[in-house]
């Protein structure tokens, strides 16, 4: 009895060692440490309350950077504009990263849900957010659209080489790399002992490190932005921990021609961007490159449709806004979403949905 109480006890001290060890004990500061940097086309800024960690921030943020090198098709000297440069010439051999980036942009695109990794075919014609933004001719987007579909490359693992298939063909990997990118950020703070952090790339794509610096038990609270209005007004507040919270809308970037406004997410059926009745949708996932590569997915489906989705995958909910001023929340956010009441928007019921 006595032998099988020892035993008892000392799995139960290693069982506390094990648990201590998997949660580093928070030692935060009083105010932030907040540090940014302007690369893949935005603002990066991680703000932690954790102490003594202004190097790994750093290290983190350089992360991003690398990957802007490598994965910019807006400058050329990166990856994947040698790689769009060898369309249907040879295959390229790129890094570990951007080959592992490239292979999880493959997976989304199979879902053929509106997400399509060479897109860059009908972005490029656009450009929609520099200074050289254009509506394209009807023939022009006709030219591209054939050329807008995943299955037009392979991969081959034991030489780490891509290969577009058709001349002409174009990876543009901007509706994934930043979430997938705020998850390498995420897993590198975390592995250095941060506890309590925001890994914000632009706003458009959140990774939350823990709970709120206000509790152990806390979650943070984040405003999710009314598409209508500036940056510092919001449709109403939603608490989450441990999660990525990715935005897609048609506020962020557009091109208005003889009136008429063009957002920059681009159907590749039709070569022009979505029409539908979303204004914005906000995906709140464990990872950050599934809300970044699935509100593309979802901001094409509509706001039925898009519902309908979320409610069949796994893992993930959803607040969108639509032109209607608005709001519908997924069912396992309703508790945890607050909307602005000093704003013009009215929640939704999913059931009036046709």
């Amino acid at each position: 009895m006595n032998k099988k109480l020892g035993l008892a006890i000392l799995l139960f001290g290693i069982s506390l060692i094990l648990m201590s060890c998997g949660s580093p004990k928070r030692d935060l500061r009083s105010k932030p440490y907040v540090k940014e940097v302007f690369t893949m086309g935005t603002y990066i800024k991680i703000t932690s309350y954790d102490k003594g960690h202004e190097k790994d921030i750093a290290a983190a943020l350089d992360i991003a950077k690398d990957y802007d090198k490598k994965t910019s098709v807006n400058q050329s000297g990166s990856e994947l504009d040698a790689v769009n440069d060898q369309a249907g010439i040879k295959p390229v051999k790129v890094s570990k990263k951007v080959y592992a980036l490239l292979k999880s942009a493959y997976s989304y695109s199979e879902k053929e849900n509106g997400f399509d990794m060479l897109i860059g075919a009908l972005t490029s014609l656009w450009h929609i957010g520099f200074d050289d933004a254009r509506k394209p001719s009807q023939e022009e987007i006709d030219r591209a659209i054939p050329l807008v579909s995943y299955k037009a490359m392979t991969f081959d693992d034991k030489k780490q080489t891509v290969y577009l298939t058709h001349k002409g063909a174009k990876l543009d990997l901007g509706a994934i790399t930043k979430g997938y990118v705020s998850d390498r950020m995420a897993d590198y703070l975390k592995d250095h002992g941060v506890t309590t952090a925001i890994v914000d790339l632009g706003s458009s794509s959140l990774v939350l490190i823990g709970n709120s610096h206000r509790g152990d038990s806390i979650p943070w609270t984040i405003g999710i932005k009314d598409p209508n209005k500036e940056v510092s007004d919001q449709v109403g507040l939603l608490d989450a921990e441990n999660e990525s919270v990715a935005t897609s809308g048609i506020y962020e970037r557009f091109l208005k021609v003889d009136g008429k406004i063009y957002p920059h997410i681009l159907d590749p059926k039709t070569g022009y961007p979505f029409e539908n009745d979303i204004q914005s949708v906000t995906v709140v996932s464990k990872k950050g490159v599934d809300g970044d590569a699935l509100s593309t997915t979802i901001f094409g489906l509509g706001t039925k449709k898009g519902l309908d989705f979320v409610e069949k995958t796994k893992g993930i909910e959803a607040i969108f806004v639509d032109k209607d001023n608005k709001v519908y929340v997924t069912k396992n956010l309703a508790n945890r979403f607050e909307l602005d009441k000093s704003s013009h928007y009215k929640l939704g019921n999913l059931s009036d949905l046709k």
